[in-house]
């Protein structure tokens, strides 16, 4: 009797007990955390109950950590444009696009605009959605033709963008401003269909700075973003989609572009840093912009200059141009066959480098 009486009303027992030692130990408590009792006491504690976010790594993007290098020429400057001179630069971290972006990323963004549909449910950002034109953001497939004198390029007029043949090349016939356009509807694209309330920093062009640094693959000088100083790796295979000798185009494997993720990454984990099609950077154009910018993530941003920084060379360039320190420009409205681009993302939540655990800093 004794035995069952006492399995029965057991459970109730230990209830009771936890019931009466847990608030003293702070939980269960009416009374709140112990930072609010302490903000009730005229402490200063923080915000409460803040809302957690963590910035991830976006699909086919790597992380490129923080570092310093110096940026600028790196061999001789046969063109004589004086214009990359030598400077140490501070580059903090953020993401890169892995490879440049495909035709059919970049059909993703049309799609989208075309049927005005940016969101998959209820949107978790507060902005409002861009507003973008369909018509003004296709890339001009007459690029193959008007690009060059005398050259047959309707096939690729034809085929090119809309085929799918060609839906893992890189995008051309996209200018500086609709690759702006394609960046402001991709920080749309994530901020209004992740899980967070608070939005991740914007997708856009990267600054020429980034560029050379993320090109150099880790190394502090390098003529290209294997290394160098040569075109063929150790089994005679050139490393880059170019134009080798004085019009072997086909030796690289390649007579035009090449899918973006066939010759292989840098140090970095990035493809095609160097030919296949050349970059827009964020940055406007000048021969005299390193002397103007900072020495710390340095941007030249001048709105009224219409000529823009293009860099890493392409299928139709000579190996000059796939130099990590070659600049050039284009017109920001220009829109080119040989022309593509990549984005990036800053990184936040620290300003030190990536491969440094937080908690194993030490204290000043």
């Amino acid at each position: 009797m004794y035995n069952k009486f006492n399995l029965r009303f057991t459970p109730v027992i230990l209830g009771l007990a936890i019931a009466t030692i847990l608030p003293g130990c702070g939980l269960f408590n009416k009374k709140g955390s112990a930072s609010e009792k302490m903000n009730r006491r005229g402490e200063v504690t923080g915000v409460a109950k803040r809302d957690s976010w963590q910035q991830n790594l976006p699909y086919d993007m790597v992380p490129v950590k923080a570092g310093t290098f110096w940026m600028g020429q790196s061999d001789e400057d046969i063109a004589f444009t004086q214009s990359s001179m030598n400077k140490q630069i501070t580059i903090s971290e953020f993401f890169m696009d892995k490879y440049e972006v495909s035709n059919n990323k970049y059909r993703q963004f049309l799609e989208a605009v075309k049927e005005g549909v940016y969101t998959t449910g209820t949107p978790t950002t507060l902005k409002d959605e861009p507003q973008l034109n369909y018509d003004e953001l296709r890339p001009d497939t007459t690029v193959w033709s008007t690009s060059f004198s005398y050259h047959y390029g309707d096939p690729l007029m034809e085929f090119y963008f809309d085929h799918p043949a060609f839906d893992n090349y890189p995008v051309v016939g996209v200018s500086w401003d609709q690759a702006k356009k394609y960046c402001e509807w991709r920080t749309y694209h994530q901020n209004a269909n992740d899980e967070y309330n608070f939005d991740a920093p914007s997708f856009r062009l990267p600054t020429e700075a980034e560029w050379e640094y993320a090109a150099k693959g880790g190394k502090d000088v390098a003529k290209y973003p294997w290394g160098g100083p040569y075109l063929k790796n150790k089994r005679g295979c050139l490393m880059a989609n170019f134009k080798p000798g004085r019009g072997n185009y086909i030796d690289d494997g390649f007579a035009y572009t090449a899918p973006v993720d066939v010759f292989a990454p840098n140090g970095f984990g990035l493809h095609n840093m160097s030919g296949n099609v050349a970059e827009w950077v964020l940055d406007a154009y000048a021969p005299t912009s390193r002397t103007a910018t900072w020495d710390l993530d340095p941007v030249y941003d001048v709105p009224t200059e219409p000529r823009k920084v293009v860099r890493g060379g392409s299928w139709k360039d000579i190996a000059h141009y796939l130099e990590t320190s070659t600049r050039t420009y284009e017109y920001q409205d220009v829109a080119q066959a040989h022309i593509g681009f990549r984005t990036v993302t800053t990184f936040i939540g620290r300003s030190g480098s990536m491969d440094v655990k937080s908690s194993a800093r030490r204290r000043r």
